[in-house]
């Protein structure tokens, strides 16, 4: 009987180390006042973001093919004006800066697509590791050639940083790429937005 207690120990004691030392990401959740939405959270180097895109109703944005179902899987599409001002109280838009720190953080560009996209929803050979629990999925369109991209397979996510009069700073995940490119997009463009939790002590530009 004590060699089988001892063993029922030894286990628990096993199962506690792996559970603990098992590498995952540290999820939790975080609430919209606004519609009760709850999203899920996930800290990631000396930020908190949101692992999956927003989906909240702001005037202005969409819905591919006015389908909710399609906000629920791939979130809202927002132009930059309203992006601006969509995340919800406690969080914001993150700046390039904040971006920049994030895709530092993960690797750098040069190799961080893949650890950041989700482990299902793009082209059956080009699914991530979802390392960090961002769980990045496609989506975004373009106001210019009026393609839907998640069919494209191609992600991207608007910064709260304009690059001058007609274009903000984003950064687009491919499906085929490893590394995540540092773009400018129209801000008439509909795309995908991931808030960051405030920080009062991250400087923002």
């Amino acid at each position: 009987m004590r060699n089988l207690a001892l063993m029922w120990v030894l286990a628990g004691v096993a199962f506690a180390l792996l559970a603990a030392g098992d590498g995952k990401p540290s999820v939790s959740t975080f609430t919209d006042s606004r519609d009760g939405k709850v999203y899920r959270i996930v800290k990631i180097g000396g930020q908190t973001w949101f692992a999956e895109n927003l989906d909240y109703a702001a005037e202005g944005s969409v819905c591919y093919e006015d389908k909710d179902a399609n906000c629920a899987t791939y979130g809202r599409m927002y132009n930059w004006e309203t992006a601006l001002t969509a995340c919800p109280a406690g969080t914001h838009l993150p700046t390039d800066k904040e971006w920049t720190t994030f895709m530092d953080y993960v690797g750098g560009l040069g190799t961080a697509s893949k650890k950041l996209k989700s482990t299902s929803g793009w082209f059956s050979n080009s699914s991530g590791t979802d390392e960090y629990g961002f769980s990045a999925l496609p989506g975004g369109h373009s106001a210019i050639d009026g393609h839907f991209c998640s069919i494209l397979g191609i992600g991207f996510w608007f910064s709260a940083t304009e690059k001058d009069a007609d274009y903000a700073w984003t950064r687009v995940i491919l499906h085929n790429k490893e590394f995540v490119i540092m773009n400018r997009n129209f801000k008439t463009d509909l795309l995908s937005v991931r808030c960051v939790l405030d920080d009062e002590k991250e400087k923002r530009k």
